[in-house]
């Protein structure tokens, strides 16, 4: 008899093993991670779904609880294992931390599914459904970064701007002068 049998633990097949180290590895290199209860959608809306998502690089997988609190363990995630709680799908992105949030969110107010979200979490903070709907409000990494080159950007504009006006106010300035000596000189 095993030590884990003897314990009380129930001894994991193989095949699941595998599934527990592989949703470990993707918990462990994810930036945000949401969970959301697929309970109501057919499977046509659940495909439509997971091809949005896939569009924008976020894998979305349908759990089991309880390998799923073991792969979280592993991953180091423990605080986010009590939102496993009834039937859980997660949707995991690697690169925009928003981008599942804003994606299910949006799907959910489509399809008049407010209660969709169960939580998630980003960077290491454990997210309440609230907290998820904060981050869906969030403009995409694109967006940020526009916008920041944008205000780093004005200042040189500015400085442009007011290096130049001297040169242009005087060539202005010589023109009138010019138009005006042209003109006293016909009359």
């Amino acid at each position: 008899m095993t030590e884990e049998v003897r314990r009380g633990a129930a001894v994991i097949p193989e095949a699941k093993q595998h599934q527990v180290a592989e949703l470990a590895e993707k918990l462990g290199r994810m930036r945000s991670a949401v969970l959301s209860d697929y309970r109501g959608l057919s499977v046509a809306q659940l495909e439509e779904l997971r091809a949005s998502l896939r569009e924008a690089g976020i894998d979305y997988l349908v759990l089991k609880n309880t390998l799923a609190r073991r792969a979280g363990e592993q991953a180091g995630l423990s605080e986010f294992t009590p939102q496993l709680v009834g039937p859980t799908a997660i949707a995991i992105s690697y690169e925009d931390i928003s981008a599942p949030a804003r994606l299910l969110i949006d799907y959910a107010r489509a399809n008049r599914r407010l209660e969709m979200v169960q939580g998630g979490i980003a960077e290491g903070q454990v997210l309440s459904p609230a907290d998820v709907r904060q981050l869906a409000d969030l403009p995409s990494r694109e967006v940020l970064m526009a916008r920041l080159l944008g205000v780093l950007e004005a200042p040189a504009s500015q400085l442009v701007g007011l290096l130049d006006a001297p040169s242009r106010d005087l060539a202005g300035l010589l023109d009138a002068q010019a138009q005006a000596l042209g003109g006293a000189a016909a009359a």
